[in-house]
């Protein structure tokens, strides 16, 4: 299967999230991104066709070639559609080893409520918004 855009799937009620996807959103004129929580319907179903299952605990990137890319990986994938300075910063976090990366990444991700805090409630795309959410 192929498609013509990338899919993020988020915490909708993570703040360090939902400031990613709003990044995400600035840095990607072309529209390449797509967007969708892990507690939405489409957002459920996407996770549980590539074997996810439990409480998801990443952003999960499916690629355009519906590939699942999950922590520190994704993250180096999302830099390198970015391009310019994030395709370069996105490549020299790649030289770290992927379990160092990866032990990062889980840290953070286990206290991303504490350090920066959650929303009551989903994100809401706004009007403008609503385009690139799945």
């Amino acid at each position: 299967m192929t498609r013509d855009y990338t899919i993020v799937i988020f915490d909708g009620v993570c703040t360090l999230c939902n400031h990613t996807v709003d990044f995400l959103m600035r840095h990607d004129p072309s529209g390449e991104f797509r967007f969708a929580s892990f507690q939405s319907p489409i957002g459920e179903e996407l996770l549980a066709s590539h074997g996810v299952v439990g409480p998801p605990t990443t952003v999960y990137v499916i690629t355009r070639t519906d590939m699942l890319v999950v922590e520190s990986d994704a993250m180096i994938h999302l830099g390198t559609i970015l391009g310019g300075p994030w395709r370069a910063a996105a490549q020299i976090i790649r030289i770290v080893p992927r379990g160092l990366r990866n032990t990062i990444y889980q840290w953070t991700s286990r206290n991303r409520y504490r350090w920066f805090g959650k929303r009551s409630t989903c994100r809401v795309p706004t009007p403008e918004e609503r385009a690139r959410f799945l």
